[in-house]
């Protein structure tokens, strides 16, 4: 069995199974909306950049000074 033959029936059984879909269909786009809910807004609005706004441009210095604070203490 060649490759080229292997891919095109799993690409078939896919698109078929994706096709013929009704309640999946609907499933589907929530769970799209849930990981662009987590991922996108929660990242937005309360994981904010602490790197970016403490280090002033200079992150590998900043994470090195950082990580030598921690082990001294």
């Amino acid at each position: 069995m060649s490759k080229n033959n292997f891919f095109s029936k799993v690409f078939h059984l896919y698109y078929d199974g994706f096709r013929s879909m009704t309640l999946g269909k609907t499933l589907w786009a929530i769970i799209l909306i849930k990981l662009f809910i987590i991922f996108v807004v929660l990242k937005l609005f309360f994981f904010p950049d602490f790197l970016k706004t403490h280090a002033d441009g200079n992150e590998p210095e900043y994470v090195a000074k950082q990580l030598l604070e921690d082990v001294e203490h």
